[in-house]
Order: C-alpha cells, then structure tokens, then sequence
C-alpha cells in the first residue's frame, strides 16, 4: 500500500492562513508585524531566497526590510548591524540570511541576535530554553518537523522516535522537542553503530543528516512515520533534481507516513518563520 504523503504545502498554507489573520488582527490594534532581514554578500541562492521571502511576507501583511551589506563585509559589519536591530524598539523579529561572507562566524552573529526578536531560533539561548520547555522562539525547522509528525494523528507519548542527525540547528531540537512530547528518542550521529538496525526500531524516523538518499527501505519500520529533512541538488538522468536524505521511490509503500523532498518540511519551515514573526510582535 503506498504510503501517505504529508503534503508540506498544504499544512504550510493553513499556517499561512492563521498568520495573515493575526497580522490583520494587530494592525487593527495599530500594530504592525515586520522582519528585518540582514543579508551580506552575494550568494545568488541567498539573493533568490531573499526575494522569496519579501514576497512570503508580504502576503500575509508583513512588513519585509533587507539590509544589504557588502560582499568584503567583516564580522564588524555584520556584528555592528545586528546590534542596531536588536537596539531598534520598533524592530520585533531579526533574521541573517546565510552564508556569510568568508571569514565571518556565523554562530557568533547569531548569537548576537536578542532572543525575544531571533525568529529562527538560531540563538543558543532559544535553543536551549527548549530543553526547559521556556516561551521562546522555537527554531524553525524543528517545530515545523513536529507539526509535520502531528498532523498524522500519531500519539507520540511512549513513541520511539530515531532522530538521524545531531546538528545544533535542527537535530538536536527536534530530538528535545520529540522528548518534550514524552517519547522515547535516540539521537544519532555519524558515529552511530548500526544505524540502519537502530532506525527499523522508529515509530517515527526523521532524517537530518545531510546526506543525499542515506535512508532507504532497510532502515524503515513498516507503517513508519518517515520525516526527510533534507535538501539536496544533484546530477540526475534528467539533469540536475532535488532530492532528501530519504531514498523516497525505496521508502515509500514501506513507511504509513512520509514527507516528500521538494514540498514537505521546507514550505513549512517558512510557515513556522512566519509564525514565530507574529509571535514575537504578539509579545512585544
């Protein structure tokens, strides 16, 4: 039986639905949402997906601003103007489009970022008020992973759960927010030993290893739910195609539940962006 697809997209647009509401519902109030977004450099995939994003926030009500920086930007500069956001009493939701410029600590500037405005849940602070279960900006592609295992009706209480990847951004979030939910979660890495064994035991497997079609059938429980984090462009028979770290033509009729690469996590970790945008203005 083929497996059920859990459409990204759809779950993305209901977000979308509810937030451009609550936006509607603050500038009533005369309150305004907005993100200021940093962007340093000029890596073309950056620049695409600042324009996307403008366009995103703009039609659910928010109010989008880029600051450019330069392609030789230093850290001082990058520093210098993420402090000035974080000092603006009228800027309520910050973000820095990655990558920066050579030579620029990426973790550093995030964690410049104040916590009540860091929208991605990039600052380490945000991430570790999750452990404590705190208010707080969750981070994006986590809680979006979480929405996405929900949204199949699983009760995750007393679950076993294999999160593939221990990443500070994703993997590791999406393990404590899974153990938050009272599951049972194992937290893999690349030294792992016998991965595969391990992963056939998941109720719910979510891959965040950043590797092309790591997981195939044999690391799936039949009737599974299966959650592919990754995005990758590589060198097909047809030319180049996006795909996950989840061999899909192999995982799906094995797994009952599936995310899909393009169209599952990464529409709703611009949802869960949007999202945490409002919540910070909500707040503010």
């Amino acid at each position: 039986m083929p497996s059920t697809i859990i459409d990204g997209k759809s779950l993305a647009a209901t977000v979308r639905e509810d937030v451009a509401r609550r936006v509607a519902a603050l500038k009533t109030s005369g309150r305004s949402v907005r993100l200021d977004a940093v962007l340093a450099g000029g890596d073309r995939a950056a620049e695409l997906y600042a324009e996307s994003q403008a366009r995103t926030c703009t039609a659910v009500g928010i109010d989008y601003r880029l600051h450019r920086l330069p392609e030789d930007a230093t850290y001082e500069d990058v520093a210098g103007r993420v402090l000035l956001l974080d000092t603006d009493d009228s800027v309520r939701a910050i973000m820095v489009h990655l990558p920066l410029p050579l030579g620029v600590d990426t973790e550093r500037v995030q964690s410049l970022i104040v916590p009540e405005k860091d929208v991605e849940g990039v600052n380490p602070a945000n991430i570790g008020n999750v452990v404590y279960g705190r208010r707080s900006l969750v981070p994006c592609t986590a809680r979006a992973v979480l929405e996405m295992i929900e949204s199949t009706g699983i009760e995750l209480r007393g679950k076993r759960c294999v999160v593939v990847g221990a990443s500070n951004i994703v993997g590791k979030p999406i393990a404590v927010l899974l153990m938050r939910a009272e599951a049972t979660v194992i937290s893999t890495n690349k030294f792992t030993r016998d991965l595969p064994s391990i992963a056939r035991e998941a109720d719910v497997l979510v891959a965040a290893a950043g590797v092309p079609r790591l997981v195939d059938s044999s690391w799936v429980k039949p009737g599974g739910v299966v959650i592919d984090v990754g995005i990758h462009r590589i060198d097909g028979p047809s030319g180049v195609q996006t795909v996950g770290d989840v061999n899909f033509e192999s995982v799906q009729g094995v797994a009952g539940h599936l995310s899909p690469v393009p169209g599952g996590v990464g529409p709703m970790t611009v949802a869960m962006l949007l999202r945490n945008c409002v919540d910070a203005a909500e707040r503010g």
